[in-house]
C-alpha cells in the first residue's frame, strides 16, 4: 500500500476508525472525513503520521463531499480506494416514525455514498482503483424497527452493483461489504421515532465482531478485489442463504430475533 491513497468517510469512530488504523499500518496515505473534526485530529495524532489529510465533512451535503474529494485529490495527486463508510441507524416502528428520520438516513447512508462516489470516480478510473460501500445485513434482509436503515442499505447495494456493471470494461473494482452486528457507536447514536438519539445500545456489544476484525476482513476483500463480502456466519451468510431459499422462515426468525431486544418497539 505504499504511496496508495485511501479515502475513508465516517472515520471518527467504529469501522471507519479501525480501517484508518489498518491502512496506516500498511503504509497507505489516508484522507479521512467525518463531522467531528476533533475526533479526526485526535486520530491523526494517534497515528503519528503527517501524511494524513483530514476534512470536516457532512456526507449528506453534496458540496461537502465535493470539497472533500477534490481537496484530497489536490493534496495527494491521486485516489486509489474510496470507502464509503459513513452511516447512521434508527430504531422505531414505521407507524410511529417521523418521516424526517427516514429522509436523514437516506441523505447520509445513500446520498453520501452517491455524492462521494460521483466526485471520486474520475480519479478511481485513472488508477483502476476500488470503490467500496459499507452496507449491512440490513441491506439483504428487511429488519423490523429499522425500515429506514434497511431501505438505505438496499439502495446502496443496488447503486453499487449497477455501477460495477457499468464499469465492466474500465478496470474499476466495486465491493459491497456487509458486516453483521459489529461493536461500534452506531446503536448508541441511532435515531428513534422523533429523530433524537437512542443513547444506549439494545444489544450486547461484547458478543459482536470487533470493529478491528471487521476492518481487517474488509481490507483483505479489497486486496482480492471481491464483489461482495458478507461477514459473520449466522447473522450474515446464513441469513442471506435463508432469504434466497426460505424467505418465509427468515421473516419469522428475524421478527423473533429482533423482538428479543430490550425495549423492542414490537413484540
Amino acid at each position: 500500500m505504499k504511496d496508495k491513497v485511501v479515502v475513508i468517510t465516517g472515520a471518527s469512530s467504529g469501522i471507519g476508525r479501525a480501517l484508518a488504523y489498518e491502512y496506516a499500518s500498511r503504509g497507505a496515505k489516508l484522507a479521512l472525513a467525518a463531522r467531528r473534526i476533533d475526533r479526526l485530529e485526535e486520530l491523526k495524532r494517534e497515528l503519528n503520521d503527517n501524511d494524513i489529510f483530514i476534512c470536516q465533512t457532512d456526507v449528506s451535503k453534496e458540496e461537502d463531499c465535493k470539497t472533500f474529494i477534490q481537496s484530497t485529490a489536490a493534496y495527494f495527486g491521486r485516489i486509489d480506494i474510496l470507502i464509503n463508510n459513513a452511516g447512521i441507524s434508527m430504531r422505531a416502528l414505521f407507524a410511529d416514525l417521523d418521516l424526517d428520520v427516514i429522509k436523514k438516513l437516506m441523505d447520509v447512508n445513500f446520498w453520501g455514498t452517491v455524492y462521494c462516489s460521483k466526485y471520486a470516480l474520475p480519479y478511481l478510473l485513472l488508477t483502476r482503483g476500488s470503490l467500496v460501500g459499507i452496507i449491512s445485513i440490513a441491506g439483504y434482509v428487511g429488519l423490523p424497527g429499522r425500515t429506514g436503515y434497511s431501505a438505505s442499505k438496499y439502495a446502496v447495494r443496488g447503486f453499487l452493483d449497477a455501477l460495477r456493471i457499468e464499469n465492466l470494461k474500465t478496470g474499476l473494482h466495486v465491493l459491497v461489504a456487509a458486516p453483521g452486528f459489529t461493536a461500534s457507536e452506531v446503536r448508541q447514536v441511532a435515531l428513534v421515532q422523533d429523530g433524537s438519539q437512542q443513547g444506549e445500545t439494545p444489544r450486547n456489544e461484547s458478543k459482536m465482531m470487533s470493529a478491528e476484525e471487521c476492518a481487517r476482513r474488509i481490507v483483505k476483500a479489497i486486496d482480492k478485489r471481491k464483489r461482495h463480502l458478507i461477514l459473520t456466519f449466522v447473522e450474515g451468510k446464513l441469513t442471506v442463504f435463508l432469504g434466497k431459499f426460505l424467505p418465509h422462515l427468515l421473516d419469522r426468525l428475524t421478527f423473533k430475533h429482533m423482538a428479543k431486544e430490550p425495549n423492542s418497539p414490537f413484540k
